[in-house]
């Protein structure tokens, strides 16, 4: 008879501290074996990514649990980085590898290994942000303050604020990305009162250093806010006032590539400097990458707009990171922090240089990495990245949780929803996980709402242009169990300008239409407002809880979220039946802010606030 193990890592009586462990710091593991068979030795056996495995005998205990043995080991690892681990069991007849399973739950003689991440923590990770809400604005596109900026020549200036970005081709066969609707940074500040009604504590902004593009992510110059958004001096009254209301301001680091149209490329001769498309004798020529000087240069997935730096270049770095360099120079007006884009594309020696500048005056600032799949492992070009480690990256945007809320809400598959969970919170270090940008939507995505909605046959971009929500109202049922996931989940909520006001687009530039002032959808923005009171009055417990799975089945994810001194409770029922809770006490449910009479209907969500809640969910017979 084949024995039986028990073992799961998120259980605090089987490995301590849950996730990811710092380095020279103790971990205890322990495993559950059952009778009759008595093994001889009982292994953890541990690998560094890509070295030799190591055997840790493991203590046998005399207590037994339920006919089970126990075994048990501590172990420091003293080198931060990636392990994988799985047990060995010798018994007087065969010998049993013990793997993990989808759920990380311990399978006998198969599955795969679990992941230990250990890390080295030299810089301080900021706190300022866990149990906060991220907000993410496309600039031109939020509001105008004060008198329109139009500075620019080659620029489409638009007077039909809700109009459609310009999405067709020139003669050339191109987006120029020139058309400007008039957002600025005295628009933001103008709006602060707004964002505070939301719960916002962070404003994420898309690029604002001068580009010739509406998007900016095409940088002129990393020394000057773009002149259509405002001044230098106006960044500095939106960072002081957003302050005054609990705000902070984190830019958009671009440094994986500039503009063609750049102070250092200038390949249009827009600019007094002599650049490198112009002179192999620039300053700036081997900022970039040649390989047929001029027009033969690399460049961002293949656009000859945004040429490619080359990051390890010793005067690139010093210029972004040094003492006087870029990050230096406008994280001391104050700011939060910065979200570095494409981090994949950025090398380790970069990352750890950028970190510590951004952190030189005050380890609070927050360093995020835009990172798609889960950070601890990834392997971009060939090399496993580092961001977890302990000095490059206090977080990074949370795409795996948006994939999979998206796909639980459609497909009611509650299982791979607590799957991802469960890993990431395995995987990541628990300042890594609390500080998540955790995301429905983004410049780079299809409106949450028409993600979740049907816009009916949308297969041109002239169709997706003018595409409408068919049933708006279905849509919004699924936007509300989506949100209250994204909103008690691990990790903080980033809200991208007008997703709470029930904006619709598929891809860019459909997803980046202007903020809808005088067509907000009132009953979707009470919802986010809601969503944000409830976690403003809960901060601590969402900002720093740990997560307990109660259900992932028959398409009803529910969950815990434990503080020291409260708990919180998540239901979503995404399946067909009543669920019914048993509890100790009358409760009000949040999210109605009205007595919860104990059942969750099909399509509804509940958050309820306890001390103590019973485990149970039963399906009402």
């Amino acid at each position: 008879m084949q024995p039986t193990v028990r073992y799961f890592p998120l259980c605090k009586n089987c490995k301590s501290p849950q996730g990811a462990v710092p380095s020279n710091q103790p971990a205890f593991f322990r495993i559950e074996f059952s009778r009759p068979s008595n093994p001889d030795y009982v292994y953890l056996v541990l690998t560094k990514d890509g070295e030799t495995p190591i055997r840790y005998e493991m203590e046998r205990k005399d207590v037994s649990v339920e006919g089970f043995a126990e075994y048990t080991c501590n172990l420091t690892v003293t080198s931060s980085g990636l392990y994988f681990y799985h047990f060995l069991i010798q018994t007087p007849h065969e010998d049993f590898f013990v793997g993990c399973d989808n759920t990380l739950n311990a399978m006998m003689g198969k599955g795969s290994e679990w992941q230990l991440t250990v890390f080295q923590k030299s810089l301080p990770a900021p706190s300022w942000q866990k149990g906060g809400i991220f907000y993410q604005i496309l600039p031109d596109r939020f509001f105008t303050g004060g008198e329109r900026l139009m500075t620019k020549q080659h620029a489409v200036y638009r007077n039909d604020w809700n109009g459609i970005p310009e999405y067709r081709p020139n003669a050339e066969g191109k987006i120029l990305n020139n058309d400007f609707f008039g957002g600025n940074l005295r628009g933001i500040i103008k709006k602060l009162g707004y964002l505070k009604s939301l719960g916002v504590t962070c404003v994420y902004l898309n690029p604002i250093f001068e580009a010739r593009s509406n998007h900016k992510y095409d940088t002129g110059s990393y020394r000057r806010i773009d002149s259509d958004f405002g001044t230098a001096a106006d960044l500095a009254e939106l960072i002081k006032k957003a302050a005054k209301k609990g705000i902070k301001i984190m830019l958009d680091g671009v440094f994986s590539h500039t503009g063609d149209d750049s102070v250092y490329f200038n390949k249009n001769g827009t600019y007094d400097s002599v650049g490198a498309f112009q002179s192999q004798d620039s300053p700036y020529a081997e900022w970039y990458s040649f390989n047929d000087f001029p027009n033969g240069y690399a460049s961002w997935w293949g656009i000859d707009t945004l040429p490619n730096t080359v990051e390890e270049n010793k005067a690139f770095s010093e210029f972004i990171n040094g003492e006087d360099g870029v990050i230096r120079t406008w994280t001391q007006l104050g700011l939060g922090g910065w979200r570095l884009d494409v981090v994949d594309e950025l090398p380790d020696s970069f990352l750890y240089r950028a970190a510590a500048a951004a952190k030189a005056r005050d380890s609070e600032v927050m360093i995020l990495g835009e990172v798609w799949e889960d950070a601890s492992n990834k392997i971009s070009y060939g090399n496993r990245r580092k961001y977890l480690g302990g000095e490059q990256l206090d977080s990074v945007t949370n795409y795996p949780f948006k994939e999979d809320i998206l796909y639980f809400i459609k497909t009611g598959d509650a299982k791979r929803l607590a799957e991802t969970v469960h890993v990431l919170i395995n995987n990541y270090p628990k300042d890594v996980l609390d500080n998540l940008m955790n995301l429905l939507g983004t410049h780079d995505t299809v409106r949450i709402l028409t993600a979740l909605g049907d816009s009916g046959n949308a297969d041109t971009r002239e169709k997706r242009a003018k595409a409408k929500l068919k049933n708006r109202d279905a849509a919004f049922d699924k936007l509300k169990l989506a949100t209250v996931l994204q909103y008690t989940l691990p990790g903080n909520p980033c809200v991208y300008y007008g997703d709470e006001a029930g904006l619709e687009g598929f891809e860019d530039p459909f997803n980046r239409r202007c903020y809808p002032w005088e067509n907000q959808d009132k009953k979707i923005l009470s919802r986010y407002r809601r969503l944000g009171k409830i976690r403003t009055q809960n901060k601590h417990v969402y900002g720093t809880g740990r997560f307990k799975l109660i259900t992932a089945e028959n398409g009803v994810f529910a969950f815990k979220r434990i503080g020291q001194d409260e708990t919180m409770l998540t239901v979503v029922n995404n399946g067909a039946d009543v669920y019914e809770l048993k509890l100790s006490t009358p409760h009000t449910d949040l999210l109605t802010n009205k007595p919860f009479n104990n059942k969750v209907p099909p399509t509804t969500a509940v958050i309820l606030k306890e001390t103590a809640i019973y485990n149970s969910i039963l399906i009402k017979k």
